[in-house]
């Protein structure tokens, strides 16, 4: 469902006399549907951007990314903006949202954008919203007003809300207590069952070894590396 083949990136700093920093080069990677794989290494091991090359939100300088049949990296950008609708979710640490939409709104959104009945994606919002444990009270604010832990949860309740078939998930348990960190790996546990292809940070190594099927070292993709 996921497949990296030979992909490198490096960055190029135009402010300090245009130094070229390579990232990762070479990497090679499949993730089956069913399947969630770590990507593991030490800080600054590029990890993140890695992610995020998956998304389609960073440039790869070789290489292709292909989830399903779609090459992200060939792909125009409606055809990215459709992935990103229909097959490839993205939970990452920050919740980014227009002010003022309630929080309930911003759940269902995915599904809205699906064309799904608006009573149909606000039941669904809800249902999320309800087992993350978010008080009924806060769903008609913005969640730009509420605390770390609850607008993480709000983000992951977004990320679930539609059964993506490919998913990137960015510390999904950073910031839970242990009640909401176990509602969380459930949550990974079910999108797995239903045959979604994930691809995970996760520091807490108790919940890599429960929900992760492999690892992936990134950091021996650093340095011109073989994959």
């Amino acid at each position: 469902m996921i497949t990296l083949q030979d992909v490198s990136k490096t960055f190029t700093l135009h402010n300090q006399g245009s130094a070229v920093i390579e990232v990762v080069n070479d990497v090679s990677l499949q993730v089956a549907p069913g399947e969630c794989v770590a990507l593991t290494g030490a800080s600054g091991a590029g990890k993140s951007t890695l992610m995020r090359m998956i998304y389609g939100n960073y440039l790869t300088q070789a290489g292709s990314i292909r989830i399903g049949d779609v090459d992200i990296v060939q792909a125009e950008p409606r055809e990215v903006i459709a992935l990103r609708r229909e097959v490839l979710g993205y939970v990452s640490q920050f919740l980014r949202v227009v002010p003022r939409v309630p929080t309930v709104e911003v759940v269902a959104e995915p599904l809205l954008a699906l064309g799904a009945g608006r009573a149909e994606a606000r039941d669904k919002a809800m249902t999320l919203l309800r087992e993350l444990n978010i008080p009924e009270r806060l769903w008609s604010l913005s969640p730009t007003t509420f605390s770390g832990g609850e607008q993480q949860r709000v983000n992951i309740a977004r990320g679930f809300v539609h059964a993506y078939p490919a998913m990137l998930l960015d510390e999904p348990t950073a910031s839970l207590d242990t009640a909401n960190r176990e509602v969380v790996l459930t949550l990974i546990e079910g999108a797995k069952a239903r045959g979604a292809a994930i691809i995970g940070i996760f520091h807490d190594e108790a919940a890599r070894a429960r929900v992760c099927d492999r690892e992936i070292d990134v950091s021996v993709f650093a340095g011109g590396a073989a994959a």
